[in-house]
């Protein structure tokens, strides 16, 4: 393991993903791990926590999460975009080699039985929420947070610091086709004066 890869407070895992980053989702069944980016992943609950991820019916990694219950879903970095790209576009049906040949390394963290993709800045493991209605008819599906991680150069102190951060961790954000932006500058907004605190806009 990553000696940068900290815990992550449960009640601040959502801030892992609030933004709206691209992000990878792995699972492993029967002994095979997959990886695969999907773009639309977003914070569902604070306490407990949960997250929301839309995964098409054509995914194997969605087969694997279906019959093992278990899946991560991680935040790749800028230095990661030929990565992310490669396991948005590969399928394992066809290539078994997908994640050899998509630069993906693996990893496990002790009393996780799910794979943990190497270099992201955040991990959140997941326990699934069977809703096979929504799942049949919207491919969505929903995970409760059971543990969280996010390396310290990256996030800490329950916050992203980007803005202090090498320029290679900055996370990526797909528009289509293979076009992404990565996270822009910082910005603040300072205290409301105390006798403004509610008021209109």
């Amino acid at each position: 393991m990553n000696e940068h890869m900290k815990a992550v407070e449960l009640k601040k895992a959502f801030r892992l993903i609030n933004y709206g980053p691209t992000i990878l989702v792995s699972a492993r069944h029967d002994g095979i791990d997959n990886v695969m980016a999907a773009a639309w992943c977003c914070a569902l609950d604070i306490d407990p926590p949960k997250l929301t991820v839309v995964v098409d019916k054509m995914a194997q990694t969605r087969a694997m999460l279906e019959a093992s219950g278990r899946f991560v879903i991680q935040v790749p970095t800028i230095a990661q975009l030929s990565l992310t790209h490669e396991v948005g576009n590969r399928s394992l049906y066809e290539e078994p080699d997908k994640l050899e040949k998509s630069g993906v390394s693996i990893f496990d963290v002790p009393g996780q039985d799910v794979p943990f993709v190497e270099g992201c800045s955040a991990w959140l493991s997941c326990k699934l929420i069977n809703e096979p209605h929504i799942q049949d008819a919207y491919d969505l599906f929903i995970g409760e947070v059971t543990a969280a991680w996010a390396d310290d150069r990256a996030f800490r102190d329950g916050h992203w610091h980007f803005e202090t951060a090498g320029p290679e961790w900055r996370s990526l954000h797909h528009v289509a086709g293979g076009h992404f932006y990565a996270i822009g500058e910082a910005l603040s907004v300072e205290p409301e004066p105390a006798e403004r605190v509610g008021s209109p806009l």
